[in-house]
C-alpha cells in the first residue's frame, strides 16, 4: 500500500495549487480525480472558462446581426467547437502541470474514505483498484447542479439540461426555458438570447434578484425585457412532458406546464429546458462517516472551521464543497488558508501580520457575466442601512462614461455606497461593460481602508471604463 504525506481528492483550483506547493517542500502527494474530463476542476472544464467563452462569442453573434436561424445556428456550432478546443487545451495543461512533478502521482477513479487515513479508489465500473494511505487529506470535490425532484417528468425528459450539459448542445435551441432566475440562470439567459434563442425565464418568487438593491435589479430586468427575454414572475413549474413522435417522426422539444401568480395553469413549448435552481455539494459516496467528517444540515456541505479543518483533525475541505462562496478565486484563497496554517513556507520574505482564515476574509467581489456584466462587492444599500450606517450614494447611468459610448455599450447603472462618517467605501454595484475589471479596483481600496476620494482623484488612462470613478465619485 502506497503511503503519502498528503492526499488531495479533486482537481479543482485549491487542490491543484496545493499539490505542487506540497511537492516543492519535498512531500509525497497523491492527487485523485474521478474523471479524466475534469483535470483542472469545474472552472476550466464546465464552469467559468467555457461559459465565459460562450458569453464572448454570444456578444459577437449579436453584433453580427444575423438574419436567419441557419446563420445563428452555424455561428453557435462554431462557438461550441472553439469553446471545446479551449477547455481541452487547458485541461491538458493542468494535467501536465502536476504530472511532470516528481513528488506527485495522479490517480483516476472515485475516492472514498475507509478510515480517516485510508482512501479507497474505485474504477469507473465500481471495482476497487487501489487503497492508499495519507497523513493529511484534503477534500476538494466541488459542487454539482441541483435537480429538483418535485417537478413531474423532470427525470424522464430528454430536454432537460444543467449548466454543464447546456454547453454541450450541438444545435442552437430556437426556444429555451430556464427554470431559476438566479445568477446562473441570468448568465445563460443572456448568452442564448444573444445567440438568437427565444428565452423564457422562470422566477419562482415575486421578487426579481432579491439579493440586489431594487434600482440595480430593475435596471437588469428592464434590459432583459429590452433584449426580448420573457421573464415570468411567481412561476411554479409543475410538469415537463416531452413531445411525442408523430407519423414516425419526433417533433422534438417538450411541454412545460407552470402556474402563475393567479394560480392559473399555463403550458408552453420549449426546444430545451435549463434547470438552474442551485448547486449541491459533491459528497455522494465519499464515505465521510467512515472518517468522522460531519456535514451541515440540510444542505450537506462539509463542516469546517475558520481554518477549513473538518471535524476530523487531519482532514481539510476546500472549495465549493465546504459551503463558502462558490467562486474559483475563493478556492484559491482556501489554498492560502491551508498554506498559512501549516508550518511550511511559501518562500516569501515578507512577514505576515496574521494567518489568513475565513474569519478575516473581507469584501469578496463577484461578477455575473451577463450582457452587460454585473459586478458587486461589499454591502448593498439596504444592507448598509440595516447595519446602522449613515450613508451617501453615488449613482450614474453607464452612458455617462465616454468609453461606453466608444464601445457602443450604453446600458447599465453604476452605484457606490459611502460611509459618511469615515468616507470609506461600504459597497459597490457596477452594471456595465467591463465591470469585472473595475470592481477589483474598488475592492482594493476597500481592503486597504482608502477613502473614496483616493479613487475619485486618481489618474486613469483614457478612454477606459475605470475612469468612471472620477466622475461617478464627484457628484
Amino acid at each position: 500500500m502506497e503511503k503519502y504525506d498528503a492526499i488531495i481528492i479533486g482537481f479543482g483550483k485549491g487542490g491543484k495549487t496545493l499539490a505542487p506547493f506540497f511537492a516543492k517542500q519535498g512531500l509525497k502527494v497523491a492527487m485523485i480525480e474521478e474523471s479524466k474530463q475534469m483535470y483542472g476542476g469545474t472552472c476550466i472544464n464546465i464552469g467559468c472558462i467555457p461559459s465565459k467563452s460562450l458569453e464572448y462569442y454570444a456578444k459577437k453573434s449579436k453584433q453580427q446581426k444575423f438574419q436567419t436561424y441557419e446563420e445563428q445556428d452555424r455561428f453557435f456550432q462554431e462557438s461550441i467547437g472553439k469553446k471545446d478546443a479551449l477547455t481541452a487545451k487547458l485541461r491538458t495543461k493542468n494535467y501536465d502541470n502536476l504530472n511532470t512533478q516528481k513528488n506527485i502521482k495522479i490517480y483516476n477513479g472515485h475516492a472514498s474514505f475507509v478510515s480517516k487515513n485510508l482512501i479507497e479508489i474505485d474504477s469507473e465500473n465500481g471495482r476497487v483498484t487501489e487503497r492508499i494511505q495519507g497523513d493529511k487529506i484534503f477534500i476538494n470535490t466541488g459542487a454539482l447542479p441541483l435537480i429538483p425532484s418535485n417537478i413531474c417528468g423532470i427525470k424522464e425528459s430528454k430536454c432537460i439540461y444543467t449548466s454543464k450539459t447546456i454547453m454541450e448542445l450541438k444545435k442552437l435551441p430556437k426556444t429555451l426555458v430556464i427554470i431559476g432566475a438566479g445568477y446562473i440562470g441570468l448568465e445563460f439567459a443572456s448568452i442564448f438570447s444573444d445567440f438568437g434563442s427565444k428565452v423564457t425565464l422562470f422566477e419562482a418568487s415575486n421578487t426579481f434578484l432579491s439579493r440586489e438593491d431594487e434600482d440595480i435589479s430593475k435596471a437588469i430586468y428592464d434590459i432583459f425585457i429590452k433584449k426580448g427575454i420573457n421573464i415570468i414572475m411567481n412561476a411554479k413549474t409543475q410538469s415537463i412532458e416531452d413531445n411525442r413522435t408523430v407519423c414516425g417522426r419526433s417533433t422534438g422539444g417538450a411541454k412545460v406546464t407552470y402556474t402563475n401568480s393567479q394560480k392559473e395553469s399555463i403550458t408552453i413549448q420549449a426546444d430545451a429546458i435549463l434547470v438552474a435552481v442551485g448547486r449541491s455539494p459533491n459528497v455522494c459516496s465519499l464515505g465521510l462517516e467512515n472518517a468522522g467528517v460531519k456535514v451541515t444540515k440540510p444542505k450537506n456541505y462539509i463542516q469546517v472551521n475558520e481554518k477549513l479543518e473538518t471535524t476530523t483533525r487531519n482532514i481539510w475541505a476546500l472549495g465549493d464543497v465546504n459551503g463558502g462562496p462558490q467562486h474559483t478565486y475563493i478556492s484559491l484563497d482556501d489554498y492560502r488558508i491551508i498554506r498559512d496554517q501549516l508550518t511550511l513556507t511559501d518562500g516569501s520574505t515578507a512577514k505576515k501580520q496574521q494567518p489568513i482564515t475565513t474569519a478575516n476574509r473581507r469584501y469578496v467581489p463577484y461578477t455575473v457575466y451577463m450582457d452587460p456584466e454585473l459586478s458587486r462587492v461589499g454591502l448593498t444599500e439596504k444592507e448598509a442601512i440595516s447595519s446602522g450606517y449613515k450613508i451617501k450614494i453615488f449613482k450614474k447611468p453607464t452612458m455617462s462614461v465616454p468609453r461606453a459610448h466608444q464601445l457602443e455599450e450604453l446600458d447599465g447603472l453604476l452605484k457606490v455606497i459611502i460611509d459618511t462618517q469615515t468616507n470609506l467605501i461600504l459597497g459597490a454595484a457596477l452594471y456595465c461593460v467591463y465591470s469585472s475589471e473595475v470592481i477589483n479596483i474598488i475592492r482594493l481600496a476597500m481592503v486597504t481602508n482608502q477613502e473614496y476620494t483616493v479613487l475619485r482623484d486618481s489618474i486613469y488612462t483614457h478612454p477606459t471604463m475605470a475612469e468612471m470613478l472620477n466622475d461617478l465619485l464627484s457628484d
